[in-house]
């Protein structure tokens, strides 16, 4: 009885206390479930200046989802007139700027052509300028050209956003080679292609499947030496989806019967290569060896760079070796990109011993491999070690390259005096400071010049 009992306690007690644990759960788990305060929406309160004002904008609002309700702006702007008299200027702007963020390009072209026929309204080069944004947003290259066109015998100046929105408007009207002329032309004799300029233009080209060209002006940009500006986020995703885009078409080519080559193979592993996605770079080139492929030099090159951007030593002299035994003897380029894996893994001591074996292996470093090797002192700030090599360089080869790499190394140890020096031994060379020197030098001038409080 007295054991019965206790197990009949015991019992309860256990299921009393499980009852609670549940419950506890349960409310954890709806706490869990409510919303953060940080999610939760707040609902600002509007300020006018005065009542005028308020009636203002709430007319506005209401023209706007009149405008969007009829998805066409003329027969609504028209109704707003009176006694043919003009619109008001902040109406017509907002208008068009409302409808710009909202990407409604068919709006703002509408409201643009109607605008050019009012005599009321003063047509600037500005409203070319937005009326051509839209016909190349639209895709429609022969109201573009004959804006353009117009633009040019009024004697406007070349202005990049009329021609950047022509080349818009020949790529989304597939007139791909049109584009592509148009963006040689800037760069040949202008207006300077911007930053939205390289945007579009690697559009146009990966949505054409012109992956080459794409990658060209793609390397142009990552070139610190001639690159004309520094490569943006979007540009960077535009080539993500490119190397996804060429890993499905070369898909698309094994199914419709069409044998991929080495080219389009050696495309893909480098694509995933500059984007430091070894692992894809190597699966690409181990299925072109199963597809029985023959890699060429430029091919295992390639996967070597993959794996040296990374300074993945191990993966690289893998790769390094089996040109060997693949018949594919190393060439220059590749006991160089080999250098760099040991130089990108701060592995100093390994690269010195490599460079070693290049002389040994009966190669003449060049300026690259030199480069390279300099580069690598200047990272780790070893600057007499970084010295000692580049006067080795200039004793073993006749060119020189940039001393921008000196330059840097003395700017990250605050040693302006000799930043300058190197600066001036440039131009004294006949060698032009590329934009990156410019740069070093205008942040330490200023850091100088704080430091010395003048």
């Amino acid at each position: 009885m007295f054991l019965g009992s206790s197990k009949s306690v015991g019992f309860e007690n256990s299921v009393d206390a499980n009852v609670r644990i549940c419950k506890r759960a349960e409310v954890v788990c709806l706490g869990m479930l409510a919303p953060r305060k940080f999610m939760q929406k707040r609902k600002k309160d509007e300020v006018f200046k005065d009542a005028a004002d308020e009636a203002d904008q709430r007319n506005w609002r209401k023209l706007m989802l009149e405008i969007e309700e009829a998805d066409s702006a003329v027969a609504v702007l028209k109704s707003r007139r009176v006694k043919n008299q003009a619109l008001p200027k902040d109406l017509v702007v907002g208008t068009l700027v409302r409808f710009k963020q909202l990407k409604k390009w068919h709006i703002v072209s509408e409201v643009l052509e109607w605008l050019r026929t009012q005599h009321w309204w003063d047509f600037k080069e500005m409203d070319f300028l937005m009326l051509i944004t839209a016909y190349g947003k639209l895709g429609d290259f022969n109201k573009a050209e004959r804006v353009l066109s117009y633009m040019n015998r009024k004697g406007y100046p070349p202005h990049v956003g009329s021609y950047t929105a022509l080349m818009e408007a020949y790529g989304k009207g597939g007139q791909y080679n049109k584009a592509e002329a148009i963006f040689r032309r800037m760069q040949s004799s202008g207006p300077e292609p911007s930053a939205v300029t390289y945007q579009i233009i690697l559009k146009i080209f990966v949505e054409g499947d012109r992956f080459k060209e794409a990658e060209e002006i793609f390397e142009t940009l990552l070139h610190e030496k001639i690159s004309p500006l520094k490569p943006d986020q979007k540009m960077f995703h535009m080539m993500i989806y490119m190397y996804k885009k060429a890993g499905v078409m070369t898909k698309l080519m094994q199914r419709a019967g069409v044998r991929p080559d080495v080219v389009s193979y050696a495309l893909l592993i480098n694509a995933y290569g500059k984007a430091r996605r070894e692992e894809e770079a190597l699966a690409v080139f181990e299925e072109m060896l199963d597809a029985g492929v023959r890699p060429t030099h430029k091919a295992y090159n390639i996967l070597l760079d993959a794996f040296a951007i990374s300074g993945m030593v191990e993966q690289a002299r893998i790769v390094f070796k089996s040109m060997r035994r693949d018949r594919c003897s190393p060439d220059l380029c590749s006991y160089t990109t080999m250098l760099s894996a040991y130089v990108n893994s701060s592995d100093m001591d390994g690269a010195e011993k490599f460079f070693k074996r290049i002389k040994q292996d009966g190669f003449e470093p060049n300026v690259v491999t030199h480069g390279a090797l300099i580069k690598g002192y200047a990272k780790a700030n070893n600057l007499e070690k970084m010295m000692e090599k580049y006067e080795d360089m200039r004793v073993s080869t006749a060119s020189r390259p940039s001393d921008t790499t000196i330059m840097d190394a003395f700017g990250r140890n605050k040693d302006f005096g000799s930043a300058v020096v190197w600066f001036n031994e440039m131009v004294s060379n006949g060698i032009p400071p590329d934009q990156k020197a410019k740069n070093i030098l205008l942040v330490l001038s200023e850091n100088h010049r704080r430091t010395n409080g003048s």
